[in-house]
């Protein structure tokens, strides 16, 4: 249940503050912690702000990513988040796009 509210968090593009809220009235473990999950939305409103273009091509990624369903649709939200949250870090936001963009060419879709 709680891996369905992320992946709806994520592709709707809602703020992951009132996710940290909701998952606490959830009794399930998510895969990030709560600095991590508010560390991933200030970089997603930074990067909206800083550079729209990347920020609407990481989303394009991600549902072309589910689109082309390759089985394993509980990691592309987590994905997905996991390179938001490498967003300003020791990459560039275009290095981090390419990077994302890459797995679409997996066979798998997984990116770590």
């Amino acid at each position: 249940m709680l891996i369905e509210i992320f992946i709806d968090y994520i592709r709707n593009r809602k703020d992951l503050r009132e996710y940290v809220v909701k998952r606490k009235t959830i009794q399930e473990r998510g895969e990030f912690n709560d600095v991590t999950l508010l560390q991933i939305q200030e970089n997603l409103e930074r990067l909206r702000v800083e550079n729209p273009d990347i920020y609407e091509k990481m989303y394009e990624v991600l549902e072309a990513v589910f689109e082309n369903d390759a089985g394993q649709r509980v990691d592309y939200a987590l994905n997905f988040a996991r390179q938001m949250s490498k967003m300003f870090k020791n990459k560039t936001p275009e290095e981090i796009y390419k990077q994302y963009k890459a797995v679409l060419k997996h066979k798998y879709q997984t990116l770590g």
